[in-house]
């Protein structure tokens, strides 16, 4: 069975873990409908229009 000879730094198993980390999501879309950022395979906020029809119904209260 293989065993270390020396034990790892932090900062090298530090700097090996951080490629794990999740990475936010910044990409925005514009709506195809009204033109407003939308996240990516998500219905828009504004229209309420996914894949060119509407499956939610958006009250506007202005």
């Amino acid at each position: 069975m293989a065993v270390p000879k020396r034990k790892k730094s932090k900062s090298k198993t530090a700097s090996r873990k951080a490629q794990n980390m999740k990475k936010p999501t910044t990409r925005a879309s514009s709506c195809a409908q009204c033109g407003a950022p939308q996240q990516p395979h998500r219905a828009c906020p504004s229209c309420g229009y996914y894949n060119g029809r509407q499956v939610l119904t958006v009250s506007s209260d202005e």
